[in-house]
């Protein structure tokens, strides 16, 4: 095979495409479908509390028309982090939906399911062994750490998926994934150089992300070759640059030049990038260096506790001028109120209380390079996390009273400072998580993290049996 044709019909299930161009990629006969269906992008809260960063609906319609457009062509359809974060969990909810479309358009195929969550006695034991290692920044990590994580997956890399395609599957559904193993794997399995083959996945596992002129989440194709790969966006209205794919290595990424996979790492440094028309782009010279032990990345999350979060605005230019004094009293005067309502039933380490200024620094925190604060009002955002929801919302009140009526030296008599536009003012954000884990696993082999299950999927005998 000197040749072959790879379909990304959009970044993430569920983020959209234009069917329009997912028809004109389907017309230059893909020889296989992939399509990346999570990340950590969205945050802890998925992969703890297992549930998916998109809404269902929007998944099924991207899902319905992908699934559609690979068995007409007969070809496979590969799909990675199912639900968001990969879980077992997320898995079971994808597939739901996936079995749920095969059945309304009676449609036949060989299913394989991959799990990437890990089971906790494994990961203890390879704990003991000395087999997870640290990345850098890298949290404390032993056996307490996995008893209290909600869940931990694995991502996997190109191996998982092709043992699947070895096996037959015609639809491949896993868990937790490297984005780019999605697209490297049947290339790679089919003898295209690893480099090519991994860089150009590098570029697929976006979509149309890599474009010019992106103006929706939509399809991009590429065409693989033994010296080379070319990529264009379906939609003529989109063009791919030498300068917009090169730069693309940028994203999520602190090495332009250099991405660590499990296997190992694809390598930039001499790779060209020439104009081959008016809207794709010829890349060439892209290497892969071989790693030296094989290694899998695990992704946890620990529930931190609950949450109820308070927004008020401030308007008062006095109050302005000195807001760092103002919330750093504000911040104390909670404390002391917390203190006297709760006593000993509440440590100062058991609950945690955070105030975001936005017109001053909210996204950036102390990162924030400009100083001066421009605007005539700010936006308060106050978060208390605590180890129930009633205590959560009991501490928001508190916060509520206090900024309320907190006082300035400029004025005298009782003043009002935050305007809430809410009532009650607080808002309950139930459990909240953080990730706990930023490790790898030195497995035996590439599979024994990830076990398969095969399925036969008979959409019209399903049909009929719901019906």
């Amino acid at each position: 095979m000197e040749e072959i044709r790879i379909l990304s019909p959009t970044g993430v299930c569920g983020s959209g495409f234009l069917e329009a161009s997912f028809e004109k990629a389907l017309a230059l006969k893909p020889d296989f479908i992939g399509c990346d269906a999570g990340s950590t992008d969205p945050g802890p809260s998925h992969l703890g509390a297992g549930h998916a960063a998109f809404p269902r609906d929007a998944v099924r319609r991207d899902l319905r028309l992908i699934l559609l457009g690979a068995r007409k062509l007969r070809v496979p359809l590969l799909i990675g982090s199912a639900g968001t974060a990969g879980g077992d969990v997320h898995l079971e909810w994808f597939c739901g939906i996936l079995k749920e479309v095969a059945a309304a358009e009676s449609l036949r195929f060989k299913l394989a399911l991959i799990h990437a969550e890990q089971d906790k006695a494994y990961l203890k034991k390879r704990l003991r062994e000395r087999r997870i290692k640290p990345l850098q920044p890298a949290p404390e990590f032993n056996a307490a750490v996995i008893d209290r994580s909600e869940r931990i997956v694995g991502m996997m890399g190109a191996e998982p998926y092709q043992r699947a395609l070895d096996a037959g599957a015609d639809v491949i559904v896993a868990g937790r994934s490297s984005d780019t193993a999605i697209f490297a794997a049947l290339p790679v399995m089919r003898g295209f150089p690893e480099g090519i083959a991994w860089h150009a996945a590098k570029i697929l596992e976006c979509g149309a992300a890599a474009v010019v002129n992106r103006k929706t989440p939509d399809c991009m194709f590429a065409w693989v070759r033994k010296d080379h790969f070319v990529v264009e966006a379906p939609d003529s209205e989109l063009r791919c640059t030498p300068q917009s794919i090169a730069s693309h290595s940028l994203y999520e990424n602190a090495d332009p030049f250099r991405l660590v996979e499990c296997s190992g790492t694809l390598d930039l440094t001499n790779s060209r990038y020439e104009a081959a028309s008016e809207r794709s782009v010829k890349v060439s010279g892209s290497a892969f260096i071989p790693a030296a032990r094989y290694t899998v990345k695990l992704e946890g999350a620990e529930k931190v506790g609950y949450q109820s979060i308070v927004i008020g605005s401030v308007r008062d230019p006095f109050i302005i001028r000195q807001i760092d004094d103002w919330t750093s009293r504000l911040t104390t005067r909670i404390h002391a109120r917390v203190k006297q309502v709760y006593a000993d039933r509440l440590k100062d380490g058991d609950y945690f209380v955070n105030i975001r200024i936005y017109g001053k620094n909210g996204t950036m925190g102390p990162l924030e390079p400009v100083r001066e604060i421009r605007s005539h009002e700010l936006c308060l955002l106050i978060e208390v996390t605590a180890p129930t929801q009633e205590m959560a919302s009991s501490i928001a009140a508190i916060v509520r009273h206090q900024g309320l009526h907190l006082p300035i030296p400029e004025w005298s008599g009782l003043i009002t400072a935050l305007a809430c536009p809410y009532n009650p003012a607080h808002l309950e954000r139930g459990a909240v998580y953080r990730f706990n884990v930023n490790h790898v696993v030195e497995p035996d082999d590439p599979y024994e993290m990830f076990p398969m299950d095969l399925y036969a999927i008979d959409g019209a005998t399903q049909k009929k049996a719901v019906a």
